[in-house]
């Protein structure tokens, strides 16, 4: 699979852009802020539906625009299918596949496999558990974008029950004398458990997949003196061995009649997989916190090499970017990862200078300027 081509209408910092991308090498070459990482992010948004620098799509859209418009042909194995969004601040964001209109944009989820490496990739190491919750997330929906519904379903079911424990809350809490109708709060429980151990399950799968290929990501990149590994803990005890998804969500709703009058005096949710942690060590310790800078960045970069590696052994070699990475990486590193990614089936990296790109992984190469992109060999 490859990005053939990439076009940005009102988009970030481009009023009109287009860029015919080829498989193997693509470097992104430009001074900080002129746009390099605006490209990639287009490419991240039509994998994923989402940035991964902003929580929003209002900074997508550029100033003074109503709507930005992202379009990608994508090859493979032959075909070519070209993915049209419209990201429209405040409404729901237009999709098109093959030209023709899809009813909901998460449709055209699986058409493009992508994995991003940037920067802000370090908060999965040092951030919040809803990053590296996320990061299992849009992991599982690139696998099986059926993930994406089933996502939807269990964060609107969050979002009922958590406005209902708060109405009980505030009302008891401005001296309603009933404290607020909790009548239906057992219906979203049903809900919750059922939609959360289809969510729970996945991601149990997926860790357990995953967790070689991270140890052999990271022994690549880093040559440390500890392996990586991951793990996970679920807000709620559950058996060993793990059960199928019946057990699951008997396990959620125990754990939800467990917490009741902790939510009720809290007002919000304290079980289901929006709680749960992505558990990441280097030997006996967590990462987070007893880890250097150097470990930290070659653990977030060996979680997304594992991704790579993992999606690549389901059969579809994904798109694999890296965003301003090899400035960070001291020479020994540099040459450990240019020979993990060397032979990608498509490649897009981004620098400010040229010479921190390892030869080998010099392909096509384009210039980037403020609001537009020149081919350059």
């Amino acid at each position: 699979m490859h990005v053939r081509r990439l076009e940005l209408v009102d988009f970030r910092s481009y009023e009109r852009v287009a860029i015919d991308l080829e498989p193997g090498g693509n470097v992104l070459v430009g001074p900080n802020g002129v746009g390099k990482t605006n490209l990639v992010e287009a490419l991240g948004y039509v994998a994923t539906l989402a940035s991964h620098r902003v929580a929003t799509d209002a900074p997508l859209v550029r100033a003074g625009a109503t709507a930005g418009v992202i379009r990608c042909a994508i090859a493979h194995e032959g075909r070519e299918l070209l993915v049209e969004l419209e990201i429209v601040p405040g409404k729901a964001n237009r999709a098109r596949l093959g030209r023709s209109p899809v009813r909901r944009a998460r449709d055209v989820l699986g058409a493009l496999r992508l994995v991003l490496f940037a920067p802000e990739d370090l908060e999965l190491v040092r951030g919040d558990p809803a990053e590296r919750r996320r990061y299992l997330d849009d992991l599982l929906v690139a696998r099986a974008p059926r993930f994406a519904g089933v996502r939807a379903d269990y964060e609107r079911v969050v979002k009922q029950r958590n406005a209902l424990l708060r109405t009980a809350y505030l009302a008891r809490k401005t001296g309603g004398t009933r404290g607020g109708d909790l009548s239906t709060l057992d219906v979203w429980d049903v809900h919750l458990a059922r939609h959360g151990a289809e969510l729970l399950a996945g991601r149990l799968d997926l860790v357990a997949a995953l967790g070689p290929h991270l140890t052999k990501a990271y022994d690549a990149v880093a040559a440390g003196k500890h392996a990586a590994a991951i793990g996970y803990r679920a807000s709620v005890e559950l058996p060993d061995p793990v059960p199928d998804r019946d057990g699951l969500a008997a396990a959620l709703t125990a754990g939800l009649a467990a917490t009741r009058s902790a939510e009720v005096e809290r007002g919000t949710t304290l079980v289901g997989p929006h709680r749960d942690e992505l558990l990441l060590n280097l030997g006996p310790l967590p990462v987070k916190g007893y880890a250097s800078h150097g470990e930290s960045w070659s653990f977030a970069l060996a979680l997304r090499l594992a991704a790579y590696d993992l999606l690549r052994a389901d059969g579809i070699e994904p798109v694999l970017v890296l965003d301003d990475v090899f400035a960070e990486l001291d020479t020994g590193r540099r040459a450990r990862l240019a020979a993990l990614v060397g032979e990608a089936s498509q490649l897009l990296v981004t620098c400010a200078v040229p010479e921190d790109v390892p030869d080998v992984l010099r392909g096509a190469r384009f210039e980037v300027g403020t609001g537009e992109v020149r081919r350059a060999g």
